[in-house]
């Protein structure tokens, strides 16, 4: 029997790692780690054998040249290590992996893409290090396209993860998972639309994304000061209402968004709270519980941690 066991929303920034002494709220920095630390633990208490992390991709990992909306790692994955993030080679659940992709497809409800050899970046590698450390799981990566417009909608991504819900439900070898979707929430990077950008930096940003798939490492020296230099655009009141939803089970109204107006009320970053709603998808639309919610501008970004406890959860699910 394979049961989902537990999931975990959790916001990234590879400035914990390359501007921690750098970083003015060191407090706000310091309840986040935390939180990660305790959402590690419960990882761990939750003893799964498999994650399905769900995370974004930052152009380290695709580019584009062939942008698909949502890819699944079923053989060989390994992260990049920009930043102080993990490095190489990953353990995949190669069966369940394929389980997946093979029953979405052939029972009609997904075309989804597949890598065999798929690299990941801090989208997911960042989860593997502050909420996987240490413990002995293999993965099955799950690659969302939220920067490469135009966008999978919010919708799409709720009903992505129903299916995948399903299809891991029904794997016939047994597991145990848990669930990770890593990102969000409200930021701002200064990225543009690739399809029409102004000025050298933008145009520079674009060509990194067009031709880095042989040498992205040549592009990272820029691109950083680019980010850096960007100015914080947290909207905390955004923050709480959809850690809000996340709190009450109620994580799919997020979909009422279109691409554009989440755009509009909390960034470009926060087009990444689509991992949070594809995990939330998966848990069944449990109930969760806030561990720690910080306004990082240091890091640009609202920090989130979440856990959601299926066990917790006595009402009926969200029907399609």
């Amino acid at each position: 029997m394979t049961d989902i066991v537990l999931g975990v929303g959790a916001s990234h920034s590879t400035l914990m790692n390359t501007h921690w002494e750098e970083t003015f709220h060191k407090d706000r920095a310091e309840r986040f780690r935390d939180a990660l630390r305790e959402a590690r633990d419960e990882i761990a208490a939750a003893r799964p054998d498999t994650v399905i992390l769900v995370g974004s991709n930052h152009f380290r990992g695709f580019w584009l040249d062939l942008i698909p909306s949502f890819t699944i790692g079923v053989g060989e994955c390994v992260a990049s290590g920009e930043s102080g993030t993990p490095e190489g080679p990953q353990p995949v659940d190669v069966p369940l992996a394929r389980h997946i992709a093979n029953t979405l497809v052939e029972g009609g409800r997904f075309d989804l893409a597949y890598s065999a050899k798929l690299q990941i970046d801090h989208g997911q590698s960042h989860a593997i290090q502050y909420l996987l450390d240490g413990l002995d799981v293999e993965i099955v990566p799950l690659v969302v396209n939220v920067f490469a417009h135009p966008l999978p909608t919010l919708e799409r991504c709720e009903q992505l993860g129903r299916a995948i819900r399903d299809a891991v439900l029904a794997f016939p070898e047994g597991r145990r998972v848990a669930v990770i979707g890593s990102g969000g929430l409200s930021h701002r990077l200064p990225w543009p639309d690739w399809r029409d950008p102004h000025g050298d930096d933008e145009e520079f940003m674009v060509g990194a994304w067009l031709n880095g798939r042989d040498h992205w490492k040549d592009y990272d020296v820029r691109r950083r000061e680019i980010i850096r230099a960007a100015e914080s655009a947290i909207n905390e009141d955004f923050d709480e209402e959809f850690l809000s939803l996340v709190e009450n089970g109620r994580t799919h109204e997020v979909a009422r968004y279109t691409t554009e107006e989440l755009e509009k009320v909390a960034g470009n970053g926060a087009q990444e709270v689509r991992t949070w709603l594809l995990m939330a998808a998966l848990l069944g639309h449990a109930p969760g519980r806030r561990l720690s919610y910080e306004s990082l501008p240091e890091w640009l970004t609202g920090m989130g941690v979440a856990v959601l406890d299926p066990t917790h959860h006595h009402t009926s699910e969200r029907q399609p």
